[in-house]
């Protein structure tokens, strides 16, 4: 064998070597990757299912019922906490919407033609906070100074609460966190597959037993809404992520707890062009928003009901029920959790 040939052997072997140790490498990286993920996510295998419901306590943006396939994903096992998004702020410098006053301009494009503007000084940081109404009051008010870190004010602060859901952000501060982690919001469809768990047709996470009967499964109210909650479950307002019996896929909170924002914008009317079609794969949700409570508001929609969900009032502690609100709004009783595509990480 002359030189030339020789060095081309070694090279070959050489290659081969290098070849082999990056296989290995990747395998490792990859397998610490998915420890990482299995510590924090479920695989959601995906499939097909029928999406909404028509019985029960249905109402009507959750009709008809429609079939949809969905592709695997990875999702959080709990709702983004406290913890997590201090991380996130920390890292980040980032300034949440209720953290900023809000501008004349985009509170009249809510607003019919013709409203009277609302007085300048009015318009200050905050966000919307849950109060037991007197009589004949209203139970949400506008707290100036109320945001993630002063959920129901100024007065309010989260510590000892690092493993409670992070509340008072809005969808662009969640849609911000999800980019930041590498991650993104679920779609609605991603989100009610994974809130079944497993399960066909079932009214909740967890069967059809009525959770307002028996050992608590979820934070909601219980009682009458909005005076009285009689705290069978434990909890007057949010509870740590976890403390409830997960559903099948081993996901926690998919009812109850915090409303949790997904991508889609929200339309009432949304189910209907899915439904013409016999098979819906990876919807994505309409182009646009239509509320027609309220015509003029773009909104973004909501899934999993809230520890302010009653058998009186919502009743929205179920995979199938939708709820919605303008994605700059801060709630006592929104957060939200992240899925990841599996290409991303597979």
């Amino acid at each position: 064998m002359n030189i030339n040939g020789l060095n081309r052997t070694i090279s070959k072997a050489h290659e081969k070597k290098i070849i082999t140790a990056f296989i290995i490498l990747a395998a490792l990286i990859n397998d610490a990757i998915a420890d990482r993920i299995a510590d924090s996510m479920v695989l959601i295998p995906g499939g097909e299912f029928l999406m909404g419901n028509d019985k029960g306590l249905s109402r009507p943006d959750e009709r008809p019922v429609h079939r949809v396939k969905i592709d695997p994903f990875w999702i959080d096992k709990t709702e983004v906490t406290n913890a997590q998004f201090k991380t996130f702020i920390e890292a980040t410098h980032y300034v949440t919407t209720a953290e900023i006053p809000p501008r004349m301009e985009d509170i009249m494009a809510q607003l019919p033609p013709g409203s009277e503007k609302p007085p300048a000084e009015s318009l200050k940081a905050g966000a919307l906070v849950f109060t037991v109404p007197k009589e004949g009051e209203y139970w949400w008010k506008w707290v100036d100074g109320a945001n993630w870190s002063h959920p129901e004010g100024p007065q309010s602060n989260i510590e000892g609460k690092d493993n409670y859901p992070v509340v008072q952000v809005s969808w662009f501060d969640a849609m911000t966190y999800a980019n930041w982690a590498g991650k993104r919001l679920p779609t609605e469809a991603e989100w009610e597959f994974a809130a079944r768990g497993g399960l066909k047709g079932k009214d909740y996470t967890w069967g059809n037993d009525d959770p307002t009967k028996g050992k608590p499964r979820a934070n909601i109210w219980q009682g009458e809404f909005p005076k009285q909650n009689k705290q069978i479950d434990g909890h007057n307002n949010s509870s740590p992520v976890g403390s409830f019996a997960p559903n099948g896929y081993g996901l926690y909170d998919m009812t109850g707890n915090v409303w949790e924002w997904v991508k889609d914008y929200y339309r009432a009317d949304a189910y209907q062009l899915d439904a013409s079609k016999k098979l819906t794969i990876n919807p994505q949700g309409p182009k646009d928003s239509y509320d027609p409570e309220e015509p003029y508001i773009t909104k973004r929609s909501q899934r999993g009901g809230s520890f302010l969900c009653a058998e009186n009032y919502c009743a929205s502690y179920r995979p199938s029920a939708r709820m919605k609100s303008s994605p700059d709004t801060g709630l006592i009783h929104t957060g939200f959790r992240c899925v990841a595509s599996v290409k991303h990480h597979d």
